[in-house]
Protein backbone atom coordinates (compact mmCIF):
# COMPACT_ATOMS: atom_id res chain seq x y z
CA UNK A 1 0.00 0.00 0.00
CA UNK A 2 1.18 3.68 -0.35
CA UNK A 3 2.42 5.74 2.48
CA UNK A 4 -0.63 8.32 1.91
CA UNK A 5 -2.84 5.93 1.85
CA UNK A 6 -1.58 3.39 4.72
CA UNK A 7 -1.55 7.35 6.66
CA UNK A 8 -4.77 7.94 5.77
CA UNK A 9 -6.28 4.67 7.37
CA UNK A 10 -4.03 5.70 10.41
CA UNK A 11 -5.66 8.98 10.73
CA UNK A 12 -9.42 7.30 10.42
CA UNK A 13 -8.52 5.50 13.41
CA UNK A 14 -6.84 8.18 15.41
CA UNK A 15 -9.86 10.00 14.68
CA UNK A 16 -12.21 7.13 15.77
CA UNK A 17 -10.85 7.06 19.16
CA UNK A 18 -10.92 10.96 19.55
CA UNK A 19 -14.28 10.99 18.65
CA UNK A 20 -14.96 8.04 21.26
CA UNK A 21 -12.85 9.50 24.14
CA UNK A 22 -13.80 13.03 23.17
CA UNK A 23 -10.32 13.81 22.85
CA UNK A 24 -10.62 14.95 18.99
CA UNK A 25 -8.95 18.62 19.06
CA UNK A 26 -6.27 17.36 21.28
CA UNK A 27 -5.33 14.33 19.16
CA UNK A 28 -5.11 16.95 16.25
CA UNK A 29 -2.91 19.57 18.45
CA UNK A 30 -0.56 16.32 19.43
CA UNK A 31 -0.38 15.30 15.74
CA UNK A 32 0.22 18.35 14.72
CA UNK A 33 3.46 19.26 17.03
CA UNK A 34 4.74 15.67 16.13
CA UNK A 35 4.34 16.12 12.31
CA UNK A 36 5.95 19.40 12.92
CA UNK A 37 9.09 18.68 15.00
CA UNK A 38 10.02 15.52 12.48
CA UNK A 39 9.65 17.93 9.52
CA UNK A 40 11.96 20.49 10.90
CA UNK A 41 14.14 18.63 13.24
CA UNK A 42 15.85 15.58 10.93
CA UNK A 43 18.17 14.54 14.13
CA UNK A 44 14.30 13.55 15.23
CA UNK A 45 13.32 12.07 12.16
CA UNK A 46 16.55 10.08 11.65
CA UNK A 47 16.01 8.44 15.06
CA UNK A 48 12.38 7.56 15.13
CA UNK A 49 13.14 6.34 11.30
CA UNK A 50 16.83 4.38 12.21
CA UNK A 51 16.23 0.47 11.85
CA UNK A 52 19.32 1.00 14.38
CA UNK A 53 17.31 2.42 16.90
CA UNK A 54 15.92 -0.28 19.18
CA UNK A 55 11.94 0.18 18.57
CA UNK A 56 11.75 -0.36 22.73
CA UNK A 57 13.81 2.76 22.90
CA UNK A 58 11.79 5.10 20.24
CA UNK A 59 8.79 4.25 22.29
CA UNK A 60 10.80 5.20 25.51
CA UNK A 61 11.51 8.41 23.96
CA UNK A 62 7.57 8.51 22.74
CA UNK A 63 6.27 7.68 26.22
CA UNK A 64 9.03 10.50 27.62
CA UNK A 65 7.86 12.94 25.20
CA UNK A 66 3.75 12.46 25.32
CA UNK A 67 3.68 10.44 28.41
CA UNK A 68 2.64 13.45 30.69
CA UNK A 69 1.03 15.33 27.96
CA UNK A 70 -0.83 13.25 26.15
CA UNK A 71 -4.16 10.98 26.90
CA UNK A 72 -2.75 7.28 27.73
CA UNK A 73 -4.73 6.20 24.61
CA UNK A 74 -3.07 8.62 22.26
CA UNK A 75 0.99 7.26 23.16
CA UNK A 76 -0.54 3.89 22.62
CA UNK A 77 -1.55 4.43 19.13
CA UNK A 78 1.61 6.00 18.81
CA UNK A 79 2.80 2.78 20.16
CA UNK A 80 1.23 0.95 18.01
CA UNK A 81 2.18 2.62 14.71
CA UNK A 82 6.01 2.35 15.88
CA UNK A 83 5.78 -1.22 16.49
CA UNK A 84 4.24 -1.69 13.17
CA UNK A 85 7.35 0.43 11.80
CA UNK A 86 5.38 3.15 10.27
CA UNK A 87 6.65 6.01 12.42
CA UNK A 88 8.04 7.95 9.54
CA UNK A 89 4.70 8.19 8.52
CA UNK A 90 3.68 10.62 11.59
CA UNK A 91 3.84 13.77 9.43
CA UNK A 92 1.53 12.26 6.73
CA UNK A 93 -0.93 11.10 9.54
CA UNK A 94 -0.75 14.40 10.63
CA UNK A 95 -1.95 16.02 8.06
CA UNK A 96 -4.86 13.79 7.51
CA UNK A 97 -6.16 13.81 10.62
CA UNK A 98 -6.06 17.27 10.65
CA UNK A 99 -8.23 17.51 7.25
CA UNK A 100 -10.60 15.42 9.46
CA UNK A 101 -10.75 17.56 12.03
CA UNK A 102 -11.17 20.43 9.86
CA UNK A 103 -13.71 18.80 8.05
CA UNK A 104 -16.02 18.12 11.19
CA UNK A 105 -15.97 21.38 12.50
CA UNK A 106 -16.44 22.98 9.22
CA UNK A 107 -13.43 24.83 8.74
CA UNK A 108 -11.29 25.33 5.98
CA UNK A 109 -7.51 26.46 5.37
CA UNK A 110 -7.20 29.84 3.24
CA UNK A 111 -3.61 31.23 1.94
CA UNK A 112 -4.36 35.32 1.92
CA UNK A 113 -1.29 36.89 0.11
CA UNK A 114 -0.91 40.35 0.63
CA UNK A 115 1.15 43.42 -0.27
CA UNK A 116 2.50 44.18 3.35
CA UNK A 117 2.16 42.92 6.46
CA UNK A 118 -1.84 43.04 7.38
CA UNK A 119 -2.52 44.28 10.84
CA UNK A 120 -5.03 42.47 13.53
CA UNK A 121 -8.29 44.76 12.24
CA UNK A 122 -7.17 43.65 9.09
CA UNK A 123 -7.19 40.17 9.71
CA UNK A 124 -10.58 39.77 11.52
CA UNK A 125 -12.23 41.80 8.71
CA UNK A 126 -10.76 39.37 6.02
CA UNK A 127 -11.66 36.19 8.16
CA UNK A 128 -15.06 37.61 9.29
CA UNK A 129 -15.93 38.12 5.38
CA UNK A 130 -14.41 35.18 4.31
CA UNK A 131 -16.06 33.15 6.06
CA UNK A 132 -19.50 34.63 5.70
CA UNK A 133 -18.54 33.90 1.76
CA UNK A 134 -17.14 30.34 1.82
CA UNK A 135 -19.70 29.22 5.34
CA UNK A 136 -17.49 27.54 6.63
CA UNK A 137 -14.80 29.27 9.59
CA UNK A 138 -11.98 30.07 7.69
CA UNK A 139 -8.68 29.78 9.38
CA UNK A 140 -6.06 32.30 7.20
CA UNK A 141 -2.35 32.04 6.11
CA UNK A 142 -0.86 35.06 5.55
CA UNK A 143 1.63 35.94 3.10
CA UNK A 144 3.54 38.96 2.54
CA UNK A 145 4.34 40.19 -1.72
CA UNK A 146 4.93 43.29 -2.09
CA UNK A 147 4.88 42.96 -6.06
CA UNK A 148 1.58 42.46 -6.24
CA UNK A 149 1.67 45.99 -5.08
CA UNK A 150 -1.92 45.72 -3.35
CA UNK A 151 -5.22 43.94 -3.11
CA UNK A 152 -5.19 39.84 -2.16
CA UNK A 153 -4.97 37.16 -3.58
CA UNK A 154 -6.57 33.90 -2.07
CA UNK A 155 -5.97 30.55 -2.27
CA UNK A 156 -8.77 27.83 -1.28
CA UNK A 157 -7.46 24.63 -1.73
CA UNK A 158 -6.55 24.24 -5.72
CA UNK A 159 -8.82 27.33 -6.27
CA UNK A 160 -6.49 30.85 -6.42
CA UNK A 161 -8.73 34.25 -6.92
CA UNK A 162 -6.92 36.93 -7.99
CA UNK A 163 -7.82 40.34 -6.67
CA UNK A 164 -3.91 41.67 -6.43
CA UNK A 165 -3.68 45.35 -8.16
CA UNK A 166 -0.73 43.90 -10.71
CA UNK A 167 -3.40 41.62 -12.17
CA UNK A 168 -5.76 44.39 -12.53
CA UNK A 169 -3.24 47.16 -14.17
CA UNK A 170 -2.13 44.14 -16.39
CA UNK A 171 -5.34 43.48 -17.55
CA UNK A 172 -6.34 47.47 -18.16
CA UNK A 173 -2.96 47.61 -20.07
CA UNK A 174 -3.89 45.30 -21.91
CA UNK A 175 -7.38 46.81 -23.07
CA UNK A 176 -5.83 49.93 -23.68
CA UNK A 177 -3.37 48.21 -25.94
CA UNK A 178 -6.13 45.67 -27.76
CA UNK A 179 -8.35 49.19 -28.21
Amino acid sequence: MRAPTVAKNYADALFELGERSDHTERYAQLMSGLGAVMDSEPQVRVVLESPRVPRETKLAILEKVFGGLAPAEFTRFLHAVVRRGRQGLFPLIAQQYSALVDAKFNRVHVGVTVAREPDAALIGVIRHRLSALIGKEVIPHFHTNEEILGGVILRVGDRIMDGSLRRKLKALRRQMVGA
